[in-house]
C-alpha cells in the first residue's frame, strides 16, 4: 500500500509505528506477536452485535476503536500481512423480551423464545425482527465509512461452519461444564447446559438440561415443552449455545485474533478464553474498555435510555469530533452528555491543525492519523482558521467562538453567521470552506438546544463596569476593520491588568457572564474580531444598560 505517511516511505512508517505509543499501536503490537506465533497469514479482528436492538453509540465505539487497531497493525506490518474486520450479529439468540417501542408488541410477545431470525419483522420490511435490525447495523457502518463484513449467527450455525467446533464442544462437555458451574448460581447450575436445542416442535430456543449425549452420532437428548425426550443433532443449527460458550465457540471457530469488549464483561470475557482454551484455541487479544457515564456519572444503558445518542451527538457536531471522543483515554469512565460536545470538536481542529507541522513520530501519535486512517485531510480544506489553544494562530475560529457568535449576533440561519466569518475572512465562503460551512450549521443548533436556554446574564458591578466603559473607549479608537485577534486580546488583557482584576480570569470570567450569560468562552479577541469591534463595543454597552438581563 501507500505509505500512511506520504512524505515518509512505508517501511519507515512501520519502524515507527513499531514503538508508537499510542494505544491503538501498543493493542496492534499484540496482535502482531500472536500471528507470530500461530503462522497465520491472516489477522482477524472482531466486534459483536446483538440484535434484539438498535445499533447505538457503543456499537460505533466498538467498531471504531476496532478499526483503529486494525488501522495501526496495517501500518507495522506495511500492510504485506491482510486483515480481516467481522461485525457479528447474534441473531440466532431467542427473545426473552418485547423491545420498548416497537411497534405490534402483542405479535412479538407471542414468539418470545425463538431465535431473533425467526421472529416477524414488526415493521414488516424485512425477513424477520434480526434481518431488520441487522439491516440497521450495516447502514448504520455503512453510514461512517467501515470496512467490515457482517456475519450472521444463524447462517454460521446453518451453513456448517461451527459444526467441527460444535462437536469437540460435544466431545470436551466435561471440561466446559467445569469451567461454567462454578460462576453460575445454585438453581441454575441444576439445570445448565452449554447447548440450547432449538425444538422442533415449537421452533423455540430452549433453556433445559441435557439428558444425554451421543458423540458418535453427535447428538444430545432433551426434553421437550410437550414432556417429550427428544435426541437432536448438536450440528446444522438444530442448537444454540449458551452466550458465554458460545462467545469462546465463535472464537475457535472463526480463529478470531482480537476482539475487545466493555469493562463489564471481563469476567464473561475470562471464562470465555478459558473455554476456547478447552477446544483448543488461543483466545483473542484484546482489552477491556471502560464504559461511558450519563450527566449524573452513572453508568450509560440502553434500557434506561440515558446518556447521548449517536444520532443526537451528529445534529451537534461532526463524526470526526465523535471518533476523537472514543479515541482518548478508553480505560477511563467519561461522561457522555451534550456538554462534552464543543470541547470535542475544538480539540480536534486542534489535532487536524497541529498535523502539518510534526514529524512522521509525532502524526502517528495525533489522533486524527487514527481517525482518519494515517490520512487525515489537510486542515486548508476542513478549516481555514487554526484553533484558538494554537497561540501562534492569527485568525482563530473554533466551535466555543462559534456558539458566542450565535449569541451575539442573535443568528438563526448560517447565512447570518457567514456574513460575519466574510468580513473577517472575505477569501472563505461555504463553497471553500464546506467544514466551516458544517460548523456554523451545528453551532446553531447546539446554541438553541443546550446554550440559550441555560444562559443568566448579570449585572456588571461597578468595578466591571469602569474596565467594561474602558474597553468600550479602547475599541471605539481602534481601526473599525481591525481583524487582527491577537492586538484585540492585548487590549482586552490591558484594560483588566489596569483595573487591578486579581487573578485576571476574573475579568474575562466577568465579560463572558454579563455578555453572554456563560462563566466561560473563547478567546475574545478572536470573538471580537470576527463580531467586529464597533459591534463589539455596542454589545457591551447594550450589557450596562440591563437590556439582556431585560430580554432573559
Amino acid at each position: 500500500m501507500d505509505s500512511p505517511l506520504p512524505d515518509v516511505s512505508a517501511e519507515a512508517v512501520g519502524a515507527l509505528a513499531a514503538v508508537a505509543k499510542a494505544w491503538p499501536f501498543e493493542q496492534a503490537r499484540l496482535v502482531v506477536e500472536r500471528l507470530k506465533r500461530s503462522g497465520k497469514g491472516v489477522a482477524l479482528f472482531e466486534t459483536g452485535y446483538g440484535p434484539s436492538g438498535l445499533p447505538h453509540i457503543g456499537t460505533f465505539g466498538e467498531v471504531v476503536r476496532t478499526t483503529m487497531v486494525r488501522n495501526a497493525f496495517r501500518a507495522i506490518t506495511d500492510d504485506k500481512i491482510p486483515t480481516r474486520l467481522i461485525a457479528f450479529s447474534d441473531d440466532m439468540d431467542g427473545m426473552r423480551k418485547v423491545p420498548p417501542n416497537v411497534p405490534n408488541s402483542e405479535m412479538l410477545t407471542r414468539h418470545l423464545g425463538m431465535p431473533l431470525t425467526s421472529v416477524p419483522d414488526p415493521f414488516g420490511e424485512h425477513e424477520s425482527f434480526a434481518h431488520h435490525n441487522n439491516a440497521r447495523l450495516r447502514a448504520f457502518l455503512d453510514s461512517f465509512g467501515f470496512e467490515y463484513e457482517f456475519l450472521s449467527s444463524t447462517q454460521q450455525y446453518k451453513s456448517g461452519v461451527f459444526d467441527e467446533m460444535l462437536l469437540r464442544m460435544l466431545d470436551r462437555y466435561d471440561a466446559i461444564m467445569a469451567i461454567m458451574l462454578p460462576t453460575l448460581g445454585e438453581d441454575r447450575r441444576a439445570t445448565y447446559s452449554p447447548f440450547l436445542p432449538i425444538s422442533p416442535k415449537t421452533g423455540k430456543v430452549l433453556q433445559v438440561p441435557t439428558l444425554a449425549r451421543n458423540f458418535e452420532r453427535g447428538t444430545i437428548v432433551f426434553e421437550d415443552e410437550d414432556g417429550s425426550r427428544v435426541e437432536t443433532p448438536v450440528t446444522g443449527g438444530h442448537v444454540k449455545i449458551q452466550w458465554k460458550p458460545d462467545w469462546a465457540l465463535r472464537w475457535a471457530a472463526l480463529g478470531v485474533d482480537y476482539e475487545m469488549s466493555g469493562k463489564d464483561l471481563i469476567d464473561s470475557v475470562k471464562v470465555s478464553s478459558q473455554i476456547c482454551r478447552a477446544l483448543g484455541a488461543p483466545p483473542p487479544e484484546g482489552f477491556n474498555y471502560e464504559l461511558f457515564l450519563d450527566e449524573r456519572g452513572e453508568r450509560i444503558s440502553k434500557t434506561k435510555g440515558n446518556g447521548l445518542a449517536v444520532e443526537e451527538w451528529l445534529r451537534y457536531a461532526p463524526p470526526e469530533s465523535l471518533s476523537l471522543y472514543q479515541f482518548q483515554k478508553p480505560k477511563t469512565a467519561k461522561r457522555l452528555y451534550f456538554d462534552v460536545i464543543p470541547k470535542a470538536v475544538d480539540e480536534y481542529l486542534s489535532f487536524l491543525d497541529a498535523y502539518p507541522r510534526q514529524n512522521a513520530a509525532e502524526r502517528l501519535e495525533n489522533a486524527v492519523w487514527h481517525i482518519h486512517a494515517g490520512a487525515p485531510p489537510a486542515p486548508e480544506e476542513t478549516v481555514a482558521f487554526a484553533p484558538a489553544t494554537n497561540e501562534k494562530a492569527s485568525a482563530p475560529i473554533t466551535f466555543a467562538l462559534l456558539l458566542n457568535l450565535v449569541s451575539a449576533a442573535n443568528a438563526e440561519t448560517k447565512a447570518q453567521l457567514w456574513a460575519f466569518i466574510a468580513k473577517y475572512a472575505p477569501a472563505a465562503s461555504p463553497t471553500t470552506h464546506p467544514f466551516l460551512d458544517r460548523l456554523t450549521g451545528y453551532a446553531i443548533a447546539y446554541y438553541d438546544d443546550f446554550v440559550k436556554p441555560t444562559k443568566r446574564f448579570r449585572a456588571a458591578t461597578d468595578k466591571e463596569r469602569a474596565a467594561f466603559l474602558d474597553l468600550i473607549a479602547r475599541f471605539d479608537r481602534l481601526p473599525a476593520d481591525l481583524r487582527d485577534g491577537e492586538a484585540i486580546q492585548a487590549e482586552v488583557y490591558a484594560v483588566g491588568k489596569e483595573h487591578a482584576f486579581e487573578p485576571l480570569r476574573e475579568w474575562f470570567k466577568a465579560l463572558y457572564e454579563v455578555l453572554f450569560g456563560q462563566e466561560a468562552g473563547p478567546r475574545f479577541g478572536s470573538f471580537a474580531a470576527i463580531f467586529g469591534l464597533r459591534e463589539t463595543a455596542e454589545l457591551m454597552r447594550s450589557a450596562l444598560d440591563g437590556a439582556f438581563i431585560r430580554a432573559a
